[in-house]
């Protein structure tokens, strides 16, 4: 890891890869958490490539300018549950759990209760979305397995395993909704045919409106830190 200075004279953390397959030099700054990739060809010195990136340090502040704040969740906080803002209140007992518009959650280990209580309805929401576009698709599923993906809201395996973001639980419902019924269609069809997104719209006829606002808003589903660890 390497640091180079932007603007305002603030060091910046760059992650400098080495690719084998790459033929020039590329900077990327990811919209999920800010990182600053620095992908270089085995080639090139280090030197030349730093730089570079110093060339580009006023694109990197404007990229970074663009990123979601952070949101530490404690009490007071504000977190979505699917779409739907809700305070984060003291509550009694060990477990975090969603009432009446507030999320009330034990003090001393607020994000940590609140993730779990988050994983826990993600799990019931993406089970029953996956149970209802299967049947409809008439093909059978493996096993459902959530993480907290950065790359991807989800993925089907050639064994029809899905894999989901747990983080879709804070997206309005016609959203997580939509990545089910593009994982559950790709048990027909393992790529982006046009086969494929027919039977995304049959599954889900409006998929573009929640597609798009993934596109928009997802990167601010990763700007909710539970914990140091985030």
């Amino acid at each position: 890891m390497s640091e180079i200075r932007v603007g305002d004279g603030q060091g910046v953390p760059v992650d400098l890869r080495r690719s084998a397959r790459a033929r020039r030099i590329s900077l990327r700054v990811s919209t999920l958490d800010g990182r600053v990739t620095l992908t270089v060809p085995n080639h090139v010195k280090t030197e030349v490539a730093l730089d570079f990136a110093k060339e580009k340090s006023d694109w990197i502040v404007k990229a970074l300018e663009k990123q979601s704040p952070i949101v530490p969740v404690g009490i007071g906080a504000r977190v979505p549950v699917l779409g739907e803002m809700h305070n984060i209140v003291p509550g009694q007992g060990r477990s975090a759990r969603v009432k009446d518009g507030v999320i009330e959650a034990p003090e001393g280990r607020v994000g940590v209760s609140v993730q779990v209580l988050l994983k826990v309805l993600a799990r019931e929401h993406l089970v029953a979305a996956s149970d209802r576009y299967a049947a409809k698709l008439r093909r059978s599923y493996g096993r459902i397995t959530l993480r907290d993906t950065r790359s991807r809201w989800g993925s089907c395996s050639h064994e029809g395993n899905l894999m989901y973001s747990w983080r879709l639980v804070l997206a309005p419902q016609n959203v997580l909704d939509y990545v089910a019924a593009h994982e559950v269609a790709h048990l027909a069809h393992m790529d982006h045919s046009k086969s494929f997104w027919a039977a995304v719209a049959d599954l889900c006829p409006d998929y573009e409106a929640p597609r798009g606002w993934l596109r928009r808003e997802g990167a601010g589903l990763h700007s909710y830190r539970f914990s140091s660890n985030d």
